[in-house]
């Protein structure tokens, strides 16, 4: 059931790459994926690109400004319901001590956190909205987005703009997994450098 509902979602997103209010919606698809919704918006992105690759820059530009936005909403819901919700449900646990850890590793470690998120597979909202509620410094938080959604999309763009339609399938099957591999390299390596 929940597969079905996931591939309907996504075939109407992708729909939505077709209409004449694309940009508008490619600009609520990646404000949204950025704080609640399943669907990234790579997938609006991608034929948008293809269908006008002289407008991939505006597009892309649109995608991270958006897709920032987004994650200061996702802050906003971390850092604003935690309180309400989230921190009574850790007391009910008895988990409260344990978050409390968590945030202050979470807050040594946040900006590598937020840039990995941003440009790897992995859900950017739940970063942004772990940010929130950690209380990661907000500007941090912003500078580190802005840095790693810039790069997913406008990486993106640069891609599609110089190869055209032949490189669609390797960023939709296997563009992820690169910017996995590079960021795990990346930290490997700092973390070398830290114990040399």
């Amino acid at each position: 059931m929940v597969p079905s509902m996931i591939r309907k979602l996504y075939d109407w997103t992708l729909g939505l790459a077709e209409t004449r209010y694309a940009l508008w919606a490619l600009a609520a698809v990646s404000f949204a994926e950025s704080s609640v919704f399943p669907i990234p918006p790579d997938i609006l992105m991608i034929p948008m690109i293809i269908a006008a690759p002289q407008r991939a820059w505006r597009i892309a530009g649109v995608c991270t400004l958006a897709s920032v936005l987004g994650g200061l909403f996702g802050y906003y819901i971390g850092f604003g319901l935690f309180e309400t919700v989230g921190r009574p449900v850790l007391e009910f646990y008895g988990k409260l001590e344990y978050f409390d850890a968590f945030k202050a590793r979470y807050n040594d470690w946040g900006a590598w956190a937020v840039l990995i998120a941003g440009v790897t597979p992995f859900p950017f909202k739940v970063i942004t909205i772990t940010s929130g509620a950690t209380g990661l410094s907000l500007p941090v938080f912003f500078a580190s987005a802005v840095i790693a959604r810039g790069l997913r999309f406008f990486l993106v763009a640069a891609l599609l703009w110089k190869f055209g339609p032949p490189i669609r399938d390797f960023i939709e099957k296997r563009l992820g997994l690169m910017f996995t591999i590079f960021c795990v390299l990346l930290l490997g390596g700092f973390a070398l450098v830290k114990y040399l």
